[in-house]
């Protein structure tokens, strides 16, 4: 078994949210759960390849297995894209949902930009009552625009704010948020703000441990772009300490998210 840890989005040296990717791993879903948990990094990605030279990746977060981990992604496309005599894009497809991915590496000057492209995919359809944001963080809430679900693969629930002093001082209810998200087959909640024109800043509650909030949030990042139908920049991590910065791009039935990747040493 090869283990690498990968930081992901991070906008200085040394940050990201951390993922660990994992090859030549024969595991039973039971294992690898038991993996992540042991390891309370905030998401396991397994690269599994198939007889016929498929790849197939499979993620996991310390409380539960995942449909789709966009930064867990983009460590993987880092493993997978820049190996020596390594393409410059590759489809992978997923686990439990078998949904299509194109890793993609492009160049940047000297440097090089990693992304992962995909398509929007049906939400779940469940009422959003009025009061559902207010309840879920724990205090009233004031929106500025209503509750939605979007997803790119991993269902979330968006809430608008109106600034980031707002966004910053929310400490929401995550027993509440795991259970509402588990009953409607949605992964969290996404609230954020705009900061400019095409800019927002985020924060994701999924997990039920504080210390392991997402210092970024691809598939919310993928989400959000769908749901404005634009191509955004999203700053996330101010809370955790460990500032991000996902880069998306969006066309009618496309979304490409990216970001910095790191190998940790």
């Amino acid at each position: 078994m090869i283990v690498q840890l990968l930081k992901c989005f991070g906008t200085a040296a040394g940050g990201g949210n951390a993922a660990l990717v994992v090859e030549n791993d024969h595991a039973s879903v039971t294992a690898r759960q038991t993996f992540a948990r042991e390891h309370r990094v905030g998401a396991c990605v397994f690269i599994d390849r198939q007889a016929d030279g498929a790849i197939v990746l499979d993620y996991y977060y310390p409380h539960t297995r995942s449909a789709l981990c966009l930064h867990a992604t983009l460590a993987a496309t880092h493993v997978l894209l820049t190996a020596p005599g390594a393409t410059a894009t590759l489809t992978v497809s997923t686990a439990m949902h078998g949904q299509a991915l194109q890793l993609v590496r492009r160049a940047a000057g000297i440097s090089q930009r990693l992304f992962v492209g995909l398509t929007p995919q049906p939400a779940p359809a469940v009422m959003l009552e009025k009061y559902l944001a207010s309840e879920l963080m724990g205090q009233h809430m004031h929106l500025l625009s209503p509750p939605v679900i979007a997803s790119v693969g991993s269902a979330k629930l968006l809430l608008e704010v109106a600034d980031s002093s707002i966004l910053r001082a929310l400490r929401p209810n995550l027993e509440l948020i795991a259970d509402w998200s588990t009953l409607h087959t949605v992964n969290g909640c996404y609230v954020y703000c705009r900061t400019g024109e095409d800019s927002y800043e985020g924060r994701n509650f999924n997990h039920l441990d504080p210390s392991l909030e997402d210092s970024a949030t691809g598939v919310a990042a993928g989400a959000l772009a769908s749901h404005r139908q634009q191509s955004l920049r999203l700053h996330q991590g101010h809370v955790t300490q460990q500032p991000c910065l996902i880069e998306v791009h969006y066309r009618p039935g496309e979304i490409l998210v990216g970001g910095m990747v790191q190998a940790c040493t």
